[in-house]
C-alpha cells in the first residue's frame, strides 16, 4: 500500500438555521457529520451518494473553501485545517479542484489564456514567457489547440470548457485534485472522453484524485476505492470491485440495484426504498438510514453505528454486521 497523502478525521460542517426578528439560532443543517477517511498517493477515491448527502460540501471543506465546524484535515503531514488564510493559499498550489459546472466556473470576461495563467501569477510561478509557454503546453495536454488561448469561454462547448477547467487545476502541478461531479453537466459521449483524459493525466502526471459523483457507473470506471455517503456520513468504504460485487450496506445495495444494465436479457431485481427521506436539519436518532431500511431493528433506531472494517479493505456502518 502506498503512503497516505490525505488524512481526514471527524470532519463536520454544520450550517446554522436562524429565524425571527432577532436572527435567533434555532438549529443546524448537519451537511457533513463526522466523516473520516484516508487517501493514498496515486489512487482515485470515489465519493458517491444522492443529492444533499454532503459529498460536494466535503470536497469544499478539504480545499478550505468552506471552514469546517470540527475535524482534522492533514495533507502530507501538514494539518491544513489549522492553517491561516495566507498559509492555506500557498497550500492550494498542491491541492486543486475541478468544479461541477464548466459554465459557471470560468470567468466570461477573460480569455482562456488569461484564465489558465492566473493560478501561475497567484503562486508566483515563472515569468511572462514561461507562463505563456506553460498555458499552451497544458492546452495541448487536455486536447485543445494553441489558438484556443485567445478565445472566450462562451465560444466553447461544455466538454471543451471542462477540459479548460481540468487544465486550470493542473497548472500549478498539484499532488491532489478534487473533482466535484466533473462530468455530470456533460453529454454522455463527452463524459467518456473527459474521464479517459483524466485517467491518462493521472498516469502521466502522477496525480491523486478524489472523485465526487452521484453516477455509480462513472465512479466504477475511474475509482480504486469508493466511499458511499448518506445524510452527511460515510456508510460504506471499500475497494471498488468489492463494493460493486458485494455491497454490504442496505443503502449501497439499493443504489446499485437502480443502475441501468445495458443487456436486456439480464434482469436484476430493483430494491425500492420506502419511508421518508429525513432532513439534514433534523436527522433521525440512531442510524440515519433506519427510516428507509428494510432490515431495521430496534437497535437501529437508538444506536448510531460506527464505520468499521468487516473484511480486509471493506468497512461498513451497519448493525447487521455487529456480530462479525
Amino acid at each position: 500500500m502506498s503512503k497516505v497523502i490525505l488524512k481526514v478525521e471527524g470532519l463536520k460542517k454544520y450550517f446554522p438555521i436562524r429565524q425571527g426578528m432577532f436572527n435567533k439560532h434555532v438549529g443546524d443543517v448537519k451537511a457533513v457529520d463526522d466523516v473520516s477517511f484516508n487517501v493514498y498517493e496515486g489512487e482515485t477515491l470515489g465519493i458517491v451518494g444522492e443529492s444533499g448527502c454532503g459529498k460536494s460540501t466535503t470536497g469544499r471543506l478539504l480545499m478550505r473553501l468552506l471552514e469546517p465546524t470540527e475535524g482534522h484535515i492533514e495533507f502530507e503531514g501538514k494539518v491544513i485545517s489549522e492553517l491561516s488564510t495566507s498559509e492555506m493559499r500557498k497550500a492550494r498550489r498542491d491541492i486543486q479542484m475541478v468544479f461541477q459546472d464548466p459554465y459557471a466556473s470560468l470567468n466570461p470576461r477573460h480569455t482562456i489564456g488569461k484564465i489558465l495563467e492566473e493560478p501561475l501569477i497567484v503562486h508566483g510561478i515563472g515569468n511572462k514567457q514561461e507562463r505563456r509557454k506553460k498555458v499552451l503546453e497544458y492546452l495541448n495536454i487536455v486536447g485543445l489547440s494553441d489558438y484556443h488561448a485567445s478565445r472566450y469561454p462562451h465560444q466553447f462547448s461544455g466538454g471543451q470548457r471542462q477540459r479548460v477547467g481540468i487544465a486550470r487545476a493542473l497548472m500549478t502541478n498539484p499532488r491532489l485534485v478534487i473533482a466535484d461531479e466533473p462530468v455530470s453537466a456533460l453529454d454522455v459521449s463527452i463524459q467518456a472522453q473527459v474521464l479517459n483524459l483524466m485517467q491518462k493525466l493521472q498516469e502521466d502526471l502522477k496525480l491523486t484524485y478524489i472523485f465526487i459523483a452521484h453516477d455509480l457507473g462513472v465512479v466504477r470506471h475511474i475509482s480504486d476505492r469508493v466511499g458511499v455517503m448518506y445524510l452527511g456520513k460515510i456508510v460504506e468504504l471499500s475497494v471498488s470491485e468489492d463494493l460493486y460485487a458485494e455491497p454490504l450496506h442496505p443503502y449501497t445495495q439499493a443504489l446499485l440495484s437502480s443502475v441501468p444494465v445495458p443487456d436486456p436479457a439480464f434482469e436484476r431485481e430493483q430494491i425500492l426504498l420506502t419511508g421518508d427521506i429525513p432532513s439534514a436539519s433534523n436527522p433521525p436518532s440512531g442510524c440515519a438510514f433506519h427510516t428507509r431500511c428494510p432490515f431495521k431493528t430496534e437497535k437501529c433506531t437508538q444506536v448510531t453505528p460506527t464505520l468499521r472494517e468487516i473484511k480486509p479493505g471493506h468497512s461498513v456502518a451497519c448493525h447487521l454486521y455487529d456480530d462479525k
